[in-house]
């Protein structure tokens, strides 16, 4: 995947969690790089190894950090 990854926070609506960086499961991620592909979010969290990929509706808020835009940093 070729895509615009960007820091951002993420929170999920009721009903879908992702892995938090801690390992548990989760609706609210504080910091992760986001890329934003046809209809669906690309959540590279650290420290979970793996990047996790949530459909639109899924998602409540993404609050991009401004000026981070390129490259992973995570």
């Amino acid at each position: 995947m070729n895509a615009d990854w960007r820091e951002a926070s993420v929170e999920l609506v009721d009903g879908y969690e992702v892995t938090g960086p801690d390992g548990r499961p989760t609706r609210e991620v504080a910091r992760a790089l986001v890329a934003i592909e046809g209809g669906f979010a690309h959540l590279n969290i650290p420290g979970t190894g793996v990047v996790q990929t949530v459909s639109a509706p899924a998602i409540r808020v993404i609050t991009f950090q401004p000026n981070t835009g390129g490259a992973p940093r995570v």
